[in-house]
């Protein structure tokens, strides 16, 4: 009689093998769009699947919200060219995944925290590699399988064919060596390369081996206990160091003050990740917090003190200000003022963690200054802001993909900051990575309604007719998604920078016309592609230099800020 857990094992192996064969054949094919949504596709169908015959009580409304997230970022590869996004979508997936398996740890995701999902990343990852192992020779009990049917010789079938394939390939190699005919022969029937032969096998092996693992530590309960064996504590071995204690050596009296200590340890679990597993020494009281929060707050305060006249002065004050360019202040301050408020949120997210509880005025005087310090962080992110926008304006030097990125990123931060006054300043630290976490994927869906490429190249557009230099090589090289825009509006360019965007298309549109697998279907490729094509008189017959200048040289004067 087979058992649940072989019944469960044998499910997966079985979706494990045939993701393996679907992520051959489909994500092999680059670039990658509609294979990454067909593939992604199968695989929360297969995890559904699963989850509802084998683990019902997993099934819940957030594990539907992120298999519906996870579908959609996929569906996203099939909407956007552009590579930025394509590789903020493909960690949102990551990230998806590293949660879904959160539920079999015995965490809820929607009150998990930052901690449990760096958990989640690292014990997806190595169920990954390592999980197929406990599948193959722990959970899948082979000998209980009834050797019916098929079943029943196919381990002999398995053996003969291993025994044989050697065989044929070296009396097969001494045929060819032997005979020009035979050679000839061999060589027409079997016209397949090795290399592409190892290749199919490789990446159908190793997609199932992962996706084996991933479902294992998702699907099977087990994982969870391995984990706990590494990581917590039992009560039993707690009891039983305690019973290895001397009456000689602890008093009566201090016996009842250090029972409730013992208590609260028994009680700890790693689900519930606080800072009671740390010696009192590596937390912080209402001192050290006032310290370190205070001392930061005096250094963001004296920034802001020095930023308050160009955030009144504007473009004037800077351009009257000696020795003092607008490219250095505006580029090299914004990426810094990024970075800070970067920092910030994981400094007061493991301050908060590392605070003590036996006293309420810790809790008083942390949400205090960290309420301060993020006040004081909006300013300097306003100043941010402004120095995006004054290297971006009419006075600037236009709009760049490593300008954008950093803009929309720190829009997320503020409202990541707002909700960490709403949820950890307020008691409520739980619901903070969940809500920090679903802003991150609106935010990224928001992007992408946004077009970033195509906005880039109309910013650059209204610049370039305020007077400010159009750089034609960064805008037409920028992805597929920027192609519509940009031919709508090349009337409007020079004579120069329309050769160079012209030189650009034309090569593209020759690159096109080998990209013909369905696999890689991509909604902006393929709208990108009828616009060229309808265009591919003009870029033939445009009376430009025949040189290869327009598509080669230095033409980042968007990057460099020149």
């Amino acid at each position: 009689m087979i058992d649940e857990k072989t019944k469960t094992g044998l499910e997966i192996l079985q979706a494990a093998v045939l993701l393996g064969v679907l992520g051959n054949v489909l994500l092999r094919e680059t670039p990658w769009g509609l294979n990454v949504l067909l593939f992604i596709g199968a695989l929360a169908a297969a995890f559904v699947m699963l989850v509802l015959r084998r683990k019902a009580e997993l099934w819940n409304k957030q594990t539907v919200a992120l298999n519906v997230a996870l579908v959609f970022f996929a569906a996203c590869f099939v909407w956007r060219d552009s590579l930025e996004l394509k590789q903020f979508d493909f960690l949102a997936i990551l990230t998806i995944l590293a949660i879904l398996i959160l539920p079999s740890l015995n965490i809820k995701p929607r009150i998990a925290g930052v901690f449990h999902f760096i958990i989640g990343f690292i014990w997806s990852g190595i169920n990954a590699a390592f999980a197929p192992f406990f599948l193959l020779f722990g959970d899948i009990r082979w000998k209980s399988i009834p050797q019916t049917g098929w079943s029943k010789h196919l381990v002999s079938v398995l053996r003969g064919l291993a025994i044989a394939a050697p065989l044929i390939l070296i009396f097969g190699a001494l045929f060819v060596a032997a005979d020009a005919v035979f050679q000839g022969l061999v060589e027409r029937t079997f016209n397949i390369r090795a290399d592409i032969i190892v290749s199919h096998i490789f990446l159908t092996a190793f997609f199932s081996w992962i996706i084996a693992g991933y479902l294992r530590g998702a699907i099977i309960q087990n994982s969870a206990d391995e984990v706990k064996d590494f990581l917590i504590v039992s009560p039993n071995n707690q009891s039983a160091k305690s019973q290895n204690l001397s009456v000689t050596q602890i008093k009566d009296e201090s016996n009842e003050e250090i029972k409730p200590k013992v208590e609260e340890k028994k009680n700890w679990s790693w689900q519930k990740f606080d800072n009671s597993v740390l010696p009192n020494f590596f937390t912080l009281g209402a001192i050290e917090v006032s310290i370190v929060l205070g001392l930061v707050n005096l250094l963001f305060l004296a920034f802001v003190i020095v930023q308050i006249p160009y955030l009144f002065g504007g473009m004037d004050l800077v351009q009257n200000t000696p020795d003092f360019k607008l490219a250095e202040y505006a580029r090299r301050g914004f990426g810094e003022l990024v970075a800070v408020a970067a920092l910030v949120l994981p400094i007061l997210l493991v301050s908060h963690w590392l605070l003590r509880k036996d006293n309420k005025i810790n809790e008083t005087i942390f949400r205090v200054l960290a309420g301060i310090n993020i006040l004081l962080l909006f300013v300097i992110m306003i100043s941010a802001a402004q120095r995006l926008l004054l290297l971006t304006g009419n006075l600037g030097y236009g709009l760049t993909t490593v300008r954008l990125y950093p803009m929309i990123f720190m829009i997320w931060l503020a409202l990541i900051f707002i909700w960490f006054g709403l949820t950890v300043l307020r008691g409520l630290r739980e619901q903070f990575a969940w809500g920090a976490l679903w802003s991150a994927f609106f935010i990224l869906g928001a992007v992408h309604v946004l077009n970033p490429d195509a906005f880039i190249v109309r910013t650059n557009i209204k610049l370039m007719q305020q007077g400010r230099t159009f750089d034609a090589y960064y805008n037409a090289n920028l992805s597929d998604d920027a192609i519509p825009t940009l031919l709508e509006n090349l009337d409007e360019l020079d004579f120069e920078n329309r050769c160079r965007v012209n030189s650009r298309y034309f090569y593209r549109l020759n690159e096109s016309e080998q990209e013909t697998d369905i696999r890689s279907f991509n909604f902006s490729r393929r709208s990108a592609n009828y616009l060229l094509e309808e265009n591919r008189y003009n870029f033939k017959t445009l009376d430009c230099p025949e040189n290869t200048k327009y598509y080669s040289g230095k033409h980042d004067s968007y990057e460099n800020g020149e």
